[in-house]
């Protein structure tokens, strides 16, 4: 990816042009990403384009980890607290005209940054990948898979 692209919080951005390939995420962006926001259920950011265009987004909401799901060894160097406070990066889509680019995993670093430097504490970052494709390039971003979660992958912040 090069540095011509802009990643910041939603604020009012055009979204009616923006394609990613799921249709699913597509719908959530342009539709209900307003109503998540204004009931602080989950935040966004996007990605603009050289040419100011919507090229991508995650959100960022609040969850927590049972920790009896996390694996022995990294369990082992936490509390012994039920929940452990993690990140949920909910959805993140690129545009098909950034797909490529390396844009999803600098949407990604980004959101991993915003959670890391966050004044409230949280452990880990969460991601529920949509299906194996999502799921592998998520393990290729260093997320490792909940015990006995499916597609649940977790990376420490």
């Amino acid at each position: 990816m090069n540095g011509d692209y802009r990643i910041g919080p939603f604020s009012g951005h055009n979204r009616a042009s923006f394609h990613s390939g799921s249709e699913s995420l597509d719908r959530y962006f342009r539709e209900h990403l307003n109503q998540d926001i204004r009931r602080r259920v989950a935040n966004c950011f996007v990605a603009v384009g050289p040419s100011g265009d919507m090229a991508g987004f995650y959100t960022l909401a609040a969850t927590s980890v049972p920790l009896d799901m996390i694996a022995p060894d990294r369990a082992r160097r936490l509390p012994r607290y039920a929940l452990i406070p993690a990140v949920l990066l909910g959805r993140l889509a690129v545009a098909k005209a950034h797909q490529g680019r390396h844009l999803g995993a600098a949407l990604v670093a980004d959101a991993l940054l915003r959670a890391s430097h966050s004044d409230i504490a949280a452990h880990l970052m969460v991601v529920d990948a949509k299906d194996e494709k999502a799921a592998r390039f998520y393990e290729h971003l260093e997320f490792e898979r909940l015990a006995r979660a499916g597609n649940r992958l977790i990376r420490a912040l």
